[in-house]
């Protein structure tokens, strides 16, 4: 079945249809209950399910997210929200210590399938502490699978994915697509985890991104088309595996690539994209690789400081162009 909705509803709609299927599934974090969560995912759930199933948590992302830990490791399939991913650190020696690390730790005993969503991303004017993009660090820790959901599709596939999964998987939720509308087919197959997507073809420039970041390479294709460069738009999706696949067969085709990516530039996740191609295609290079990311600084309060720090399609522009004239 097709229809048209939004991010926020498509995830919504997953977490509401997988507690349909397994009274083992249960959400829990900070207002997501009787407020629907801090970006309103989880509104009017708590009047279905009650509160064992949608839990109010204290003001402790370490508690709740090991409560989770333990729920997951006794059989169930709970489903952690984090408000935003600068609070994920104080829960990050539950999430790497703990989930992560207890297969491998117990010898392959004992398998943690927990599901933990959280905002990422600037763009709201929410400050420094509300508005980073942490998935490159999450994407550095072995045990952990990396989601990330740019279009409905994902953001509905995405969250049952993870659910099936036997390890834990992190979520990051970009705030400014919760309200992007987008058609939804229950009946599509959902592509794996870990496996990118081709969202526009082109024959002189590879472009990665995901998330929000991915429609800002979308709209600077379209600039560049206009100039006459064919920039192909590669969805990354999974940060967790990476497709490699995907990725060198792209710059195979088009022999330049540029990495668009919100997080701080150094030790970022377009740091490691960068080093694979270099292990695997360096000889297919025209050009040396470039990336857009955000300038080494917490993010600002003010907006036209918080424009100037992230990612743009104008930066985008630029840096195509930057990397054409290099070739």
């Amino acid at each position: 079945m097709k229809k048209e909705l939004t991010n926020r509803e498509a995830v919504r709609m997953a977490i509401d249809t997988a507690m349909q299927k397994d009274e083992r599934v249960f959400l829990a974090g900070e207002d997501v209950g009787k407020y629907g969560g801090s970006y309103a995912v989880s509104l009017g759930l708590l009047e279905k399910y009650g509160p064992e199933r949608i839990v109010d948590t204290p003001l402790s992302e370490s508690g709740f997210t090991g409560m989770g830990i333990g729920a997951a490791m006794n059989g169930m399939r709970p489903i952690i929200e984090i408000m935003t991913v600068n609070f994920s650190l104080l829960a990050l020696d539950q999430i790497m210590n703990n989930a992560a690390h207890l297969l491998h730790m117990s010898g392959g005993q004992y398998n943690v399938p927990l599901v933990i969503r959280m905002v990422t991303g600037a763009g709201k004017q929410l400050a420094a502490q509300h508005s980073h993009s942490l998935e490159g660090w999450y994407a550095h820790i072995p045990g952990l699978k990396i989601l990330t959901a740019a279009t409905v599709q994902d953001a509905y596939d995405m969250v049952h994915l993870a659910l099936a999964d036997p390890d834990p998987v992190i979520l990051f939720e970009n705030s400014l697509l919760y309200n992007m509308k987008g058609v939804l087919d229950t009946s599509a197959q959902p592509l794996p985890i870990g496996q990118a997507k081709v969202m526009r073809e082109g024959k002189d420039l590879s472009i990665f991104a995901y998330g929000i970041n991915l429609f800002k390479a979308l709209e600077a294709a379209e600039t560049l088309a206009k100039e006459g460069i064919e920039a192909e738009v590669v969805d990354l999706r999974s940060l967790r595996p990476l497709d490699d696949e995907t990725i060198i067969a792209s710059v195979r085709k088009t022999h330049r690539v540029l990495i668009v990516d919100e997080g701080w530039r150094s030790g970022s996740i377009s740091a490691e994209i960068m080093a694979r191609i270099n292990e695997q295609a360096f000889f297919e290079l025209d050009a040396p690789m470039r990336r857009v990311c955000s300038e080494e600084v917490p993010i600002p309060y003010a907006k036209h400081l918080e424009d100037a720090a992230i990612p743009s399609p104008e930066k985008v522009v630029d840096a195509a162009k930057a990397v054409m004239e290099e070739a």
